[in-house]
């Protein structure tokens, strides 16, 4: 949006919305601004790659890994946990 319809946006709300409505406003366009900043990835480096790689090896090394069998079964006993208390 330009800043002239940006300007004029505002001159609008100054002109029609109190106090509270304006701080009411400010809060929810601060929050979702946050949302957006907060989504925003930067890239990795190649550094940064390299150090995950290194690191997840040597966890496979150390055997910390799980099996995607393992995952699926603990999800799997999760969600019947779950779905068992929902029905309760």
């Amino acid at each position: 949006m330009s800043s002239t319809a940006l300007n004029g946006l505002l001159e609008y709300l100054y002109g029609t919305l109190s106090a509270d409505n304006m701080c009411w406003i400010a809060a929810h366009l601060m929050e979702r601004a946050d949302r957006i900043k907060g989504a925003e990835l930067s890239p990795y480096t190649m550094e940064e790659i390299n150090d995950r790689l290194d690191k997840a090896e040597q966890d496979f090394d150390a055997g910390l890994g799980r099996t995607s069998e393992e995952v699926f079964k603990r999800l799997d006993e999760k969600f019947q946990t779950e779905l068992r208390a929902s029905t309760v």
